[in-house]
């Protein structure tokens, strides 16, 4: 495919584009559903979607029909100076797509462009029952930093009524950025 940026199998990650923006909605809003996959009660609109992610940052995972499989973005953590090269990422994989190394293929991509721009600090926050994402994370390279327990009093959407540990994981660059 033109513009892929690497693959997996039949599965070729691509930058995402407002065009993907339904099969990424609909992924988000099926990953929402499980209760184990963000706090987040819906998906965003494209227009707070794309205000919010990191353009740079913003891969899907296509089977050869088109199809888009998963998708992974990032957003700066701050706007400090001192935090330029920390992002935190989303990976999300829709349900049928699951356990083909979508999430493997759009994960190993994500790391291959931040580090390109001089991004030292991958993060993410996951639900401990998701333990597809935590083993996904862990080949990856990533590692448990922390826990924070009992995060949030959800009071609407798949959650209502429930307090959320979230275990804390990073993924810091081989080529961090040297210090002149």
């Amino acid at each position: 495919m033109a513009g892929a940026k690497s693959s997996r199998g039949d599965v070729v990650a691509l930058p995402l584009t407002e065009q993907d923006w339904p099969a990424v909605q609909s992924i988000y809003a099926a990953g929402i559903a499980t209760g184990h996959a963000t706090f987040e009660a819906a998906p965003p609109s494209w227009e707070d979607f794309d205000v919010a992610k990191a353009l740079e940052h913003r891969l899907v995972a296509v089977d050869p029909a088109g199809r888009v499989l998963g998708w992974a973005a990032v957003v700066a953590v701050s706007d400090r100076c001192v935090y330029a090269g920390v992002v935190e990422h989303s990976v999300y994989v829709a349900p049928d797509a699951q356990g083909r190394g979508v999430g493997r293929l759009l994960l190993e991509e994500l790391i291959v462009s931040t580090e390109a721009a001089g991004v030292w600090t991958i993060q993410s926050g996951v639900f401990p029952e998701n333990t597809a994402s935590l083993a996904l994370h862990a080949a990856a390279g990533f590692r448990t930093v922390g826990v924070r327990e009992r995060l949030g009093l959800m009071s609407h959407g798949p959650m209502a009524g429930r307090w959320r540990d979230v275990v804390l994981l990073e993924r810091r660059s081989q080529r961090v950025p040297s210090v002149s």
